[in-house]
């Protein structure tokens, strides 16, 4: 009740102040190709007060009645200073000229963006598209996650695996957003490549702390990307051709400055090279990005997104392997009043995963379906409070797998595990307050509730537990079913509520540097299904339920920020601790392919992580870039259900498979010319946990390894060093055609850095040897890339 009284006198105070002062709100586009603009600031210096845009590029800001001078500033654009007399609620929109290259007196910038000083906001890394196609990449593909990993707080499990990790947490726990649709596997040709078509995205958030209250159902971090609206001002086409991939968007007016199309397309050919050698053997991808954008009016606009990508992977005839996302979204955005803006967004996706075995003679499906439904709001108050609020609900369908024969001659029956269904639902408010002239907060609440639905057959065990301990032999055992229960779908089997604190504030010791603290509670109530440091296609997602309880995340941040030089130069400085109740884990040999009783081999443990990170970065000239540092520490433990069971691992605390020490990345980018520009990465890691051998037995004539304790051990340190130059001939005069050449090579000193040690008994000497597997030695790239 006390929260509901605040927010009604919150809304009261924001009546009684509408009738002193008067609104100025409107949307700010590219002037170029009217593309709608975020986090662009809206400045009223007089006033000591500003505001910014929002995701579709709408602002709205309260201010007396009279003439203000107003300053609106994007990287990337020229500002705007101008007078505006305002006696009235007024909507004004402005379009950003992009800031000329032509001048000699003008200083580039790198498309960073800099540190906010005041904004609570922390624990947020942003970068432009601009940057990440400089950036040398293996095979000179542009790829934004692996641009990410650049970042402080963030790694993988190693070279070709897929998806990231942020500050000590699993690949399973990133919430992933494109234009609000969940994606499951982000991952192409099995980690090598993302399925983000960086031409077609416009901006980009990656939040690992202080996460708002908007977002949920992830307990590590939350990738937030939008794709362009499509330049609805005049045709325009991009592309690139690249050593095993190449990829065309295509953009322009349904109808000039109302309406507008975007489609892009990638594909990898490198598998064609194959057939010319008579080697059945392939693997590509395809991927397909599409938007339709239109402008109603001044207070309404429909947004209709899709994409659309697959894997395919064939071993001759025999072997044939599908998979890849697909999601769909219809939005309609409107302005209820001049401070109040909505989104409403219906939204679909699905995940497949297929598999035809032909010498076995079966084809084998499954994956994940959700039906998303959201509306949010926001609600400027006044220039000191913005109210964030809405509702979320998602239905999800899980398809664990079916198997069917593939041919009349095929031996396999048919069969299907247990479909699962789930309903999670979700109600937030957030807060962003100016509390003083130097204390700024975010904080709201978040009320989420996970329905599990009931399925055709659900295991039941004696005194509840489906896994056993054998005492005897000092092992896990299944729990034979004592019966199965039957609920149909529409009935709740199981359901769980939460409350989802979120605070973040921050205080401003000067205008250069500033000091700030979150804190993040949020649950988790998806699964994925994996004993693998990175996952795979065949992987699946299971929702909590009977016997699976969702994970909950504890973090605490605090943070030291400072612009140097006139913001020429930024540090972050950055502490970190999170605890997550409820991690699964898997007990020694358990079987997760095509299991329809899961709960047999999972125990419930816990997961740690703390560490520090450091960005420093040059901003502005010739140099740029960037110097990354974290130093963290991320375990597990999964202790015993009673004083008899030793858990896993003995009950003790043991790293993750993706635990590294030390992480350090320098980036940097040079201007020599206005035709010439490099860069380069290096990178030090240290080397993954593993579990090595420590001694052996025979055994009725077979040697038997002895294993140190899980993860006890580690792979030699990971380093590297990565370069390209980017070559722009001189645009020629009345020709809109403009292109690049990109060159780079990776992994320029060929570090043959070790993706896993594998052991065996040398037959020729007897004696046991490590084998160290490693994917890539030096791997020169050349790109073309095209505009007009």
């Amino acid at each position: 009740m006390k929260i509901l009284f605040s927010f009604l006198f919150l809304l009261l105070s924001g009546f009684v102040i509408a009738q002193e002062n008067v609104i100025l709100n409107g949307v700010i586009k590219d002037a170029s190709n009217n593309e709608t603009l975020s986090g662009v600031n809206i400045l009223l210096p007089d006033l000591s007060t500003g505001t910014v845009t929002n995701e579709y590029g709408f602002y709205s800001i309260r201010l007396p009645k009279g003439e203000h001078r107003v300053v609106i500033s994007f990287l990337g654009f020229s500002s705007i200073n101008t007078k505006i007399n305002v006696t009235e609620n007024t909507v004004q929109n402005f379009n950003l000229e992009p800031a000329s290259e032509s001048l000699e007196e003008v200083v580039i910038t790198e498309d960073f963006e800099r540190t906010n000083i005041s904004k609570p906001e922390m624990s947020v890394n942003k970068l432009e598209i601009a940057t990440i196609q400089k950036l040398p990449v293996i095979f000179g593909e542009v790829d934004i996650i692996k641009s990410l990993l650049l970042l402080p707080g963030v790694s993988n499990a190693g070279e070709g695996s897929s998806g990231f990790n942020v500050r000590g947490g699993a690949v399973d726990q990133n919430l992933i957003l494109l234009d609000e649709a969940t994606i499951y596997n982000a991952s192409h040709l099995f980690g090598l490549f993302s399925v983000f078509n960086p031409d077609a995205i416009k901006n980009l958030k990656l939040y690992k702390g202080g996460i708002p209250s908007n977002y949920g159902g992830r307990v590590s971090s939350v990738l937030d990307m939008y794709q362009k609206d499509g330049n609805s001002r005049k045709f325009e086409a991009n592309g690139g051709i690249g050593l095993i991939s190449s990829r065309l968007l295509a953009q322009g007016p349904l109808a000039k400055d109302k309406s507008s199309f975007l489609i892009g397309g990638r594909s990898s050919y490198a598998h064609l090279f194959l057939k010319l050698t008579d080697n059945e053997n392939s693997a590509y991808f395809y991927d397909l990005n599409t938007k339709l954008t239109f402008r109603l009016d001044n207070t309404n606009t429909l947004l209709v997104s899709g994409y659309f990508g697959r894997d395919v992977f064939k071993i001759s005839e025999s072997f044939d392997n599908v998979y890849g996302n697909a999601v769909f979204n219809l939005r309609w955005n409107h302005v209820w009043r001049e401070n109040i803006f909505s989104n409403l967004s219906f939204i679909y996706s699905d995940y497949y995963y297929g598999l035809t075995l032909d010498f076995v003679g079966f084809n084998w499906n499954s994956g994940i379906k959700n039906l998303n439904f959201k509306y949010d709001f926001d609600h400027y108050i006044n220039q000191d409070l913005q109210l964030d609020y809405g509702i979320q609900s998602t239905w999800h369908e899980f398809n664990p797998g079916e198997i069917e024969p593939n041919s009349e001659s095929s031996g396999i029956i048919s069969s299907e595990l247990t479909k699962k269904y789930a309903f999670e639902n979700a109600v937030y408010l957030s807060l962003d307050h100016s509390l003083t002239e130097n204390l700024s907060a975010e904080y709201g609440i978040r009320f989420s509730n996970f329905l599990r639905m009931g399925q055709e057959e659900l295991n039941i065990y004696e005194n509840g537990l489906p896994l056993l301990y054998n005492e005897e032999f000092g092992i896990y055992e299944k729990a034979d079913p004592s019966g199965t229960i039957s609920l149909n779908r529409g009935k709740v089997e199981r359901s769980f509520q939460n409350l989802e604190p979120r605070l973040a504030l921050a205080y401003t010791l000067s205008e250069a540097h500033s000091v700030k603290l979150s804190y993040n509670r949020m649950v988790q109530y998806l699964h994925l299904i994996t004993n693998t440091s990175s996952p795979t296609p065949l992987d699946i997602w299971t929702p909590s339920g009977k016997y699976v309880e969702p994970q909950k995340l504890d973090q605490i941040a605090a943070g030291y920020y400072r612009n140097f030089n006139e913001e020429k130069y930024s540090l972050e400085l950055e502490g970190f601790v999170k605890k997550v109740k409820n991690r699964l884990d898997y007990i020694d040999g358990a079987n997760l392919i095509a299991n329809d009783a899961l709960e047999q081999v999972i125990l419930k443990g816990e997961a740690r992580a703390y560490g520090a990170e450091v960005l420093l970065r040059k901003n502005s000239g010739k140099l740029t870039g960037w110097l990354a540092y974290t130093i963290s520490k991320s375990e597990q433990r999964t202790p015993g259900r009673t004083k008899n069971e030793p858990g896993i691992n003995n009950s003790n605390w043991y790293d993750t498979p993706y635990d590294k020490t030390h992480d350090l990345s320098l980036t940097t980018t040079y201007e020599l010319s206005k035709k010439w520009d490099f860069s380069a990465n290096f990178i030090f890691q240290t080397g993954l946990p593993t579990t090595y051998p420590t001694a052996q037995y025979e055994y009725e004539s077979l040697n038997i390894p002895v294993y140190s304790p899980r993860n006890s051990n580690r792979l030699p340190d990971y380093h590297r060093l990565d370069i390209s130059a980017t070559y722009t001939p001189q645009k020629k005069r009345r020709r809109s055609y403009e292109s690049s050449w990109n060159f780079g090579i990776y992994n320029i000193y060929s570090r043959k850095n070790a993706v896993s040690l594998s052991f065996r008994n040398n037959e020729d000497s007897g004696r046991n040897e490590a084998l160290r597997l490693s994917l890539f030695g030096i791997v020169p790239s050349v790109t073309y890339n095209f505009k007009f």
